[in-house]
């Protein structure tokens, strides 16, 4: 049915799909469809603008106009629907790599003041799986972490991530712009709850989709009512750390 009331409106040329505002919006009602915000459904919209003050760019407002009316019931199925799929859908790669699949190995690298070319090669990597969606709050390696939460294009852009970052962390890698922002946010949030974690470093890169992986990390942490003190660096595309601004809760 549809009625008079005020809704969300995203300014799409100011909208630069960097995600933001979807963990913000506790109904789902948010998603980024070719790179733009969009409404999952009108009747998913409360209108209440939670999600404005996480835009960087202010392309979200509040507008009134004709819209399906707000349904708490239809989110509430929503919220379980998308629940219940993600329960029921088995976490599997083609290649044979469950998420039950866990391991814990040493690592023996080592730090030194070699020059690159005479640098140990060996992996600071301690265990396996590494996507954020495949390892499991109650995974060994999380317990008493520190926790290192990377962009998967940040390995591949920065030469030296395992001897400047890996050492000595646990580490979970994801991209924000094509897997499920609030699976990261509830993940988190249970990663929080479960595991005693020291420290977060979220390493992003310079790219819009890549500035809500710190707000996921800190949203959430608000979730589980935890306090960590969180670092965040931004990799360039060329391979060049930008920024390191100091540890905040």
């Amino acid at each position: 049915m549809k009625v008079n009331r005020k809704i969300v409106e995203f300014d799409e040329e100011l909208c630069d799909g960097c995600g933001q505002c979807i963990p913000a919006c506790a109904e789902g009602a948010i998603k980024i469809v070719n790179g733009k915000a969009r409404l999952v459904s009108e009747r998913y919209c409360d209108g209440l603008g939670a999600c404005l003050k996480e835009c960087p760019q202010g392309a979200i407002k509040i507008i009134e106009r004709k819209a399906d009316d707000f349904d708490q019931e239809a989110v509430e199925e929503y919220l379980r629907e998308r629940e219940h799929a993600k329960k029921t859908t088995e976490i599997s790669l083609p290649c044979g790599c469950p998420s039950s699949s866990i391991q814990t190995f040493s690592s023996s690298y080592k730090q030194t003041e070699q020059p690159i070319s005479q640098v140990n090669s060996d992996s600071a990597l301690s265990h396996w799986p590494v996507q954020i969606r495949l390892v499991p709050e109650t995974a060994s390696f999380l317990n008493k972490a520190n926790l290192l939460v990377a962009a998967d294009c940040v390995p591949v852009a920065y030469p030296d991530f395992h001897r400047d970052f890996l050492k000595g962390r646990a580490v979970l890698i994801g991209c924000p712009k094509f897997d499920n922002i609030q699976e990261y946010v509830k993940k988190f949030a249970d990663i929080f709850r479960v595991a005693d974690i020291q420290s977060v470093t979220v390493i992003d890169m310079e790219v819009p989709c890549c500035s809500a992986l710190p707000v996921i990390v800190r949203k959430g942490m608000e979730i589980a009512g935890k306090e960590v003190p969180v670092k965040e660096i931004v990799i360039s595309i060329r391979g060049e750390i930008l920024g390191k601004p100091e540890c905040k809760v």
